[in-house]
């Protein structure tokens, strides 16, 4: 009985540390080490690299004396003209050949194999980023499509409720059966989405499998911190990797490799000079009856005069896979040089992005709300709701790739320089030898054929593009057939039909309010930014000149953590040639303080410069300074 609940203890006990095991948070960081140390490729590489040091003390060798000792016995018939013998012979023989000479044939290849074995070395580390990476994006996968999984599963419940409550209004009779069939199309749309995503996390999911050996688990880190250590520009992140990434470090030393092999080549070209001795001791040797000692010590040179134009073929083919290693390190500077731009510049798209595909987000979920509560009450049709819903689910999709594509990019980044083993603070096996320590390997090696520049970042001019879309629909209003008051009238003046204006009237009034909706723009990201000083310029000093004005904006100003503001519904009117107002909805958020009021901003252009000189507000939590 005791024996039996031992057994059922360490069976329970043996399930409880595999399911904790198991639900044990996964890191990037052990996932990657764990690849390192388990995975074949990395595994060959090394033992590539450890075959290379017997291959170079191998090499070493021909510098020591080969000493070599030998032992016959036998027996001997001759017959000749002397007459017949017949002896039994036995001997023993002791023999050294040193080298003293061989065109430093050895030395050359001594050369190359040390070469070889940092090459070698390089190919190990390059691999090791290479496999590193993918488990990044392994790991970075699961996690994404993990998240979308969530969404699609999201997405199908919510087309499910809208099915199940357009159904029940059709069985009662108060809906149309093309409603059914239109959300059961959705529908169905829904669910094979979340077949997708299921399908994709599978397969990365055995994607993972292959690199770390293990699936992941059910709780993954977060992921973050490849941000750190990032060049602040693209020539900075090019500098580092021509002289740390591995690839290139090894297309190098494998020039350098090439060329020792080139001069162990035309070794074939010198005469050789070896120290030789032989001691003899033995019975009956060359028919010589009784007892022989022998002993030899000389010097042998050999001169190979010619071989039938074997040496020199063997030169030249040398030569070509001299250049041809050359070629293979511009190649490999460029490839190098393309992957870390196109990284580092997905690094600065994402994150410029990023914010606006949050925006997208927020503001279609705000729209999809109210999509909704306009349905319940028959305000909007069913395709208004269902393309809503669509629509928040494709712009939470795309936003949660873009936090991902951007995690990778940084990745992507960190391989391209060479550094992201050191990033994810990895362990690496090293030559406990410190030969590779001495390399002597110079970063602008690549530097003829493979310069240190990139393509120029486009830079999005906004201010351009918004002044033309600004201009655009001025032109627009100006060029309507109807009539369109641009000025304020007084009791005393009748508003002028836009068509009759003067042409300098017209530029003007265009010029004026492009100016001020710029001004206007700028004003609201000073605002945004929470800089006081900028936030203040746009007013005139007779405004500013309030000093309980200016010391309570700027207490609010920076109090506030975080600032969200919008600015819808903005209507612009010129009242003359050296005044215009602007008046909008304003959307304030901050993390303590929030209202929705009308504002009215009054401008006058005082010595060239559209300036406020006075503001309005309305509404229930308005208050006017």
């Amino acid at each position: 009985m005791s024996l039996n609940l031992k057994k059922i203890s360490l069976a329970i006990s043996l399930a409880v540390t595999t399911v904790s095991s198991y639900a044990q948070m996964q890191t990037l960081k052990e996932s990657a080490q764990k690849a390192i140390l388990t995975n074949p490729e990395v595994q060959a590489k090394w033992h590539s690299f450890q075959s290379t040091s017997s291959g170079r003390d191998a090499a070493f060798g021909a510098y020591l004396p080969n000493v070599t000792l030998s032992a016959d016995a036998g027996r001997d018939n001759r017959d000749n003209r002397l007459g017949k013998s017949e002896l039994n012979r036995s001997a023993t023989t002791l023999s050294l050949n040193q080298m003293i000479y061989d065109g430093f044939l050895t030395s050359n290849q001594v050369k190359q194999l040390d070469h070889l074995k940092r090459v070698r070395f390089f190919e190990l580390q390059d691999t090791s980023e290479s496999i590193v990476l993918e488990v990044v994006r392994a790991y970075a996968d699961v996690a994404r499509f993990r998240k979308l999984v969530s969404l699609a599963e999201d997405n199908y419940v919510r087309h499910r409720a809208v099915f199940e409550q357009i159904q029940a209004k059709s069985k009662a009779g108060v809906s149309r059966r093309v409603d059914l069939e239109q959300i059961s199309g959705r529908l169905a749309l829904a669910e094979a989405n979340l077949v997708t995503e299921t399908s994709n996390l599978h397969d990365v999911s055995a994607r993972f499998q292959r690199l770390v050996g293990v699936m992941p688990s059910k709780e993954l880190e977060s992921l973050s911190g490849l941000s750190k250590g990032m060049p602040s520009s693209i020539v900075e992140g090019l500098n580092v990797a021509f002289t740390n990434h591995p690839a290139l470090l090894a297309s190098i030393d494998n020039i350098d490799s090439v060329n020792s092999g080139l001069n162990s080549r035309r070794s074939a070209y010198q005469p050789r000079l070896d120290f030789k001795a032989r001691a003899e001791r033995g019975n009956n040797i060359d028919f010589v009856t009784g007892r022989t000692n022998n002993n030899s010590a000389e010097f042998v040179m050999s001169w190979n005069l010619f071989n039938g134009g074997s040496d020199k073929a063997r030169v030249q083919e040398a030569a070509d896979q001299l250049n041809l290693a050359r070629d293979l390190r511009d190649k490999t500077c460029r490839d190098i040089r393309q992957t870390l731009a196109i990284a580092y510049n997905d690094t600065r798209k994402l994150t410029d992005q990023l914010n606006f595909l949050d925006q997208h987000q927020l503001s279609i979920e705000k729209a999809r709300d109210a999509y909704r509560q306009q349905f319940d009450i028959g305000q909007r049709s069913l395709l208004d709701l269902l393309d809503t819903e669509n629509e928040l689910y494709q712009a939470k999709r795309t936003f949660s790739n873009a936090e991902i594509d951007l995690f990778l990019a940084y990745a992507r980044t960190q391989a391209g320089m060479g550094k992201l083993y050191s990033a994810l603070g990895l362990n690496r096996r090293d030559d406990d030898t410190g030969l590779l320590k001495n390399s002597e390997i110079s970063p602008n090696a690549a530097a003829a054929n493979c310069p240190i520049e990139a393509p120029e970042i486009y830079v999005i001019n906004k201010a351009q593009l918004d002044q033309r879309a600004i201009e655009g629909v001025t032109v627009q209003e100006l060029s309507k057939p109807t009539t369109q008051a641009i000025a304020q009238p007084s009791q005393a003046e009748v508003a002028v039909p836009a068509a009759k204006m003067p042409e300098q009237n017209k530029d003007h009034v265009i010029n004026s309010r492009s100016s001020i909706l710029n001004s206007l723009k700028a004003w609201r990201e000073a605002w945004v930014s929470m800089n006081p000083d900028a936030y203040f310029n746009f007013y005139s000093a007779k405004y500013t000149s309030r000093e309980s004005w200016k010391i309570a904006r700027r207490a609010r100003l920076m109090s506030a953590q975080k600032i969200t503001l919008d600015l819808s519904d903005i209507k612009f009117t010129m009242q003359d040639n050296k005044h215009a107002t602007t008046s909008f909805q304003q959307d304030y958020h901050s993390s303590s303080y929030q209202d929705t009021l009308q504002k009215t901003l009054h401008w006058e252009e005082i010595k060239g410069k559209w300036q406020i000189v006075n503001e309005t507000v309305s509404g229930p939590n308005a208050k006017q300074w």
